[in-house]
């Protein structure tokens, strides 16, 4: 049995995700096979907040080269929470816009 905190790999800090705080949408790295109703269950659960709705995004790995070394950035999934209107905002995005 995964935790809420396995589920939940990392915030994505970006200036697009950063953009869409306003709107209560917020992006985090999760775990490759979390379903959106596992991801709301651990975000309501670690934040305290009230969910609206999950979209979720599987980014494939690009190729990288270094020289002759040809390389590959690992896949990962993203997933974009967005917060009800009554619900308070997410404390680790505060300072970051």
């Amino acid at each position: 049995m995964k935790t809420a905190y396995d589920i939940i790999v990392k915030p994505i800090i970006t200036e697009r995700s950063m953009s869409a705080v306003a709107d209560k949408k917020y992006v985090f790295q999760v775990a490759r096979d979390a379903g959106k109703i596992e991801i709301k269950k651990a975000i309501e659960e670690i934040f305290d907040v009230k969910v609206k709705s999950v979209n979720t995004i599987n980014v494939k790995g690009k190729e990288k080269r270094m020289g002759v070394h040809v390389g590959k950035t690992a896949a990962m999934k993203k997933a974009v929470i967005r917060l009800t209107a009554d619900s308070k905002a997410i404390e680790l995005f505060e300072g970051m816009v």
